[in-house]
């Protein structure tokens, strides 16, 4: 405990000193790895340059400006709620049905909870190559298609269809993580309030909108969190399949971000994309607490 002195804080106490240096390692590493290049990533964002010139100079809100004045970043910030709003919907529905279903007992329950999770513990990158393979114009998906006398689509060069690949790897990849944190929800619901519900004459139906939706409003809340911030994150499946094409059609936030520090040089313009993407994440993250809030 820190022992007070005349309304004052005895900062070299034993056990003052003793929780300081508990405290250091956490704080240095906090203060390199995430106070430092917050701020760095603002002070870029206010400048112009690259590292590969003489330098950088400050030109103020410029770069926001630029970003405002852009189609591409338009288009991109469209793309991007566009491909979250898919994805976390279905990401979020999908897998709470699953473990709904996988909370009951029968036989082969751990084989299929151990299916559905894979996904979510495998490489990216790995499986992005993998959905490319399977796309592509004379891929299985295609053969398929033409096996049941359906025209082959161009997945992966269309303006259409390639963000729909996209998409549906995205929610694929979520579906394991989502549905174990739902069946950990789904756990700590007493089982005595179905019990007590059936005995009332509650459909399943009933029991599910009435006991299970309330009992994982805290569940939802952070799942839903969660997979709004990884969704806006996505980057690797970006890359490895289309390179932000066609037509920069299923070019994200994060992508653009990557293209325009490391393609272009040009990381004051990229600092000021990285930081509207921050606020977003914080905008996220503030609604979450805030729900929690209204819950206790």
């Amino acid at each position: 405990m820190v022992t007070i002195k005349s309304g004052r804080f005895n900062w070299l106490d034993n056990e003052s000193i003793a929780a300081w240096t508990f405290l250091a390692p956490a704080l240095l590493f906090l203060g390199i790895f995430l106070i430092w290049p917050i701020g760095y990533l603002f002070y870029l964002s206010f400048t112009s340059g690259s590292f590969t010139q003489s330098g950088i100079r400050l030109i103020g809100l410029k770069n926001y400006w630029r970003l405002l004045d852009n189609p591409d970043f338009w288009q991109v910030l469209q793309n991007t709620i566009y491909f979250t709003t898919a994805t976390v919907i279905p990401s979020l529905v999908i897998p709470l049905g699953l473990a709904v279903l996988l909370n009951r007992s029968f036989a082969g329950r751990g084989a299929l909870r151990t299916a559905y999770f894979i996904p979510s513990i495998t490489s990216l990158v790995a499986v992005g190559l993998g959905w490319r393979w399977l796309f592509q114009t004379e891929g299985p998906v295609n053969n398929i298609l033409m096996s049941i006398g359906l025209n082959p689509i161009p997945w992966l060069s269309s303006t259409v269809w390639a963000m729909p690949v996209i998409i549906l790897l995205s929610i694929w990849k979520q579906l394991g993580f989502n549905m174990v944190v739902f069946l950990a929800g789904l756990q700590a619901i007493p089982v005595n309030r179905y019990e007590a519900a059936e005995l009332d004459g509650a459909n399943a139906w009933q029991q599910f909108r009435y006991i299970t939706l309330p009992g994982l409003r805290p569940t939802l809340v952070f799942a839903t969190v969660t997979t709004a911030i990884f969704t806006l994150r996505s980057f690797e499946q970006v890359y490895v399949i289309t390179g932000g094409g066609p037509l920069n059609s299923t070019n994200l936030l994060v992508y653009y971000i990557y293209d325009q520090a490391f393609s272009q040089f040009d990381f004051g313009y990229a600092a000021a994309a990285a930081t509207l993407l921050m606020a977003v994440a914080l905008g996220l993250v503030y609604l979450q607490l805030k729900v929690w809030g209204e819950d206790s």
